[in-house]
């Protein structure tokens, strides 16, 4: 099995990759950090293929996904997991907004571009923050009135509603698309600012272990159980029903039109 694992320097994308090599398959890890993911190649095994790449630039997108083809001609899972929290609004060299192009363009965008090279499995890591996020497309880039968790909560509802429409859109192919929250975990991504950091080991022993928040998407990336069943958000193994934004297929549908424009594919 030749796996595809984003954001696996650390958390819960170092746990999944963990997990799948522990079955026997070869995980390309993506991170960011060179320091960090080397680090994290050293923990799963030296012979991790390791590939970098930021989401905030989008060509770093179409590089990463450019490497992942010229090295693998099949691959058999792909598991969107990078994500971040922004404190204040800012604006990648793309031009989007931060949270939105990092949690939900840049997977969209590699996701696509690797979709002729992809059998298998798409899991996508949403949350269930996603039922307090609110697509307003005249506002994506949340120009007006920005919110840390309301940008976040954003991404996460878009992950959702584009988890569904790639299910309609690959529906009969052979390939499954799934998105999953996977617990409130003890990871960085909520360290935002300086009050949060300092509050963070104390929050974190009422959090979930990066082990344990990789239960979810492990066992949609490569459970025989999770064969063959596709569009689903699911929590803690049994499949969910999302919030009514999330089960709105006409948002879904104008979502991946807006979004296949802004990443120009």
């Amino acid at each position: 099995m030749i796996a595809v694992v984003t954001g696996a320097s650390s958390g819960i994308g170092l746990e999944i990759s963990r997990g799948l090599v522990a079955q026997g398959a070869t995980v390309a890890i993506v991170g960011r950090s060179r320091e960090r993911t080397g680090a994290a190649r050293v923990a799963l095994g030296g012979d991790t293929p390791v590939f970098l790449a930021n989401f905030a630039n989008l060509a770093d997108v179409r590089a990463l996904a450019g490497a992942l083809r010229a090295r693998f001609g099949r691959i058999d899972v792909l598991v969107n997991n990078a994500g971040l929290a922004v404190w204040r609004r800012t604006v990648t060299v793309d031009g989007f907004e931060t949270t939105f192009q990092v949690n939900h363009l840049a997977p969209f965008l590699l996701t696509n571009l690797l979709l002729p090279n992809i059998v298998g499995r798409i899991v996508t890591v949403a949350s269930n923050a996603h039922k307090r996020g609110r697509l307003d497309f005249d506002n994506l880039q949340r120009e007006r009135g920005y919110v840390v968790y309301d940008a976040y909560a954003q991404s996460k509802l878009a992950n959702v509603l584009f988890t569904r429409e790639l299910a309609r859109r690959i529906a009969g192919s052979g390939t499954t698309a799934t998105c999953c929250h996977p617990g409130v975990v003890a990871t960085r991504i909520w360290e935002v600012n300086r009050v949060l950091r300092l509050l963070s080991p104390m929050l974190g022993r009422l959090m979930l272990t990066p082990a344990q928040g990789a239960d979810t998407p492990l066992w949609l990336a490569s459970s025989p159980e999770a064969e063959g069943h596709s569009g689903g958000y699911y929590a803690r193994r049994a499949v969910m029903e999302p919030s009514a934004a999330a089960r709105d297929p006409e948002a879904a549908t104008r979502l991946w039109e807006k979004s296949a424009s802004m990443v120009r594919i």
